[in-house]
């Protein structure tokens, strides 16, 4: 085969890559794992059900009162709470189960936490959300159901506050 025959073989080659590439993104987004669907319990006894989160974009931060990480990133899951519940967000902070609830009962009341705190007294929940053992673990989940971020450690909130305000103008 003459090198002028063979002309046409790198274009084809670039485009099977190009077209492989893009296939490997879309499959990427489209296998988005679904939130597990449980109902957390609130520290005043409130079901928070998957139906009253449905179609919402919801933030679920497992955390610890004990948790110095935790401790410091909340005033920060505070201001951005109240700056995105306007737009739709739900926010629940879920207390791992060795945590004592009069422990986190006292800390949402003294800090007036504004979301709602529920308790994963025998670790259902964490278990659910991959077997959530690090505090803090964030997960951002979209108005469909999927997972669209999980954070381990405090995050990167100009980040958060980006990915948030795109999801919930969608």
């Amino acid at each position: 085969m003459s090198t002028s025959s063979r002309a046409w073989i790198k274009p084809v080659i670039a485009a099977v890559a190009i077209a492989a590439i893009g296939f490997g993104g879309y499959t990427a987004l489209a296998k988005r794992e679904v939130a597990p669907q449980l109902t957390f319990v609130s520290l005043n006894g409130e079901k928070i059900t998957p139906e009253s989160l449905r179609g919402k974009v919801v933030m679920v931060n497992f955390w610890a009162t004990s948790c110095t990480t935790c401790v410091g990133e909340m005033p920060k899951m505070v201001d951005t709470y109240n700056k995105f519940k306007g737009q739709g967000l739900e926010f629940v902070a879920v207390a791992m189960s060795y945590d004592p609830a009069n422990y986190v009962a006292n800390y949402a009341q003294t800090r007036q936490l504004p979301f709602k705190v529920a308790l994963d007294s025998d670790g259902s929940a964490a278990k659910a959300y991959g077997n959530v053992n690090m505090t803090p673990t964030t997960f951002v989940i979209g108005k469909d159901g999927k997972i669209l971020k999980r954070y381990l450690g405090e995050p990167d909130f100009p980040a958060l506050h980006k990915l948030l305000d795109e999801s919930l103008k969608s």
